[in-house]
């Protein structure tokens, strides 16, 4: 194999890990709302968000913040640990900690 085919091949290879990662990140963080079938229930959709939304509002301001930008905007963590200007192992910690909360509030 000549030095070309190998470098080629090693780009390839390159490339397929790199979209590999992002579609594994990709799938632990989608949105909450994005995966609605087009025919869906209008009213159950709208009770859903209106759920989610009292029980965000239980949460501090920045658990709220975090946890919008994450599963209802679609952000990754990356993305909302740059805007926030906090680290992404601080999202992850304060997005495992909130969803702890709103597990011990749906379950009292």
């Amino acid at each position: 194999m000549s030095a070309y085919e190998e470098c080629k091949q090693e780009i390839y290879r390159i490339g397929w890990r790199v979209q590999y990662k992002a579609r594994k990140i990709h799938s632990r963080e989608f949105s909450l709302f994005d995966n609605q079938p087009v025919d869906y229930n209008f009213t159950a959709h709208s009770d859903s968000k209106i759920c989610v939304e009292e029980l965000l509002n239980t949460l501090p301001v920045h658990g709220k913040t975090i946890l919008c930008k994450l599963y209802l905007q679609g952000m990754t963590e990356h993305e909302v640990a740059q805007e926030l200007q906090i680290s992404q192992q601080a999202v992850n910690k304060c997005k495992k900690k909130m969803l702890r909360s709103l597990s011990q509030i749906t379950n009292s």
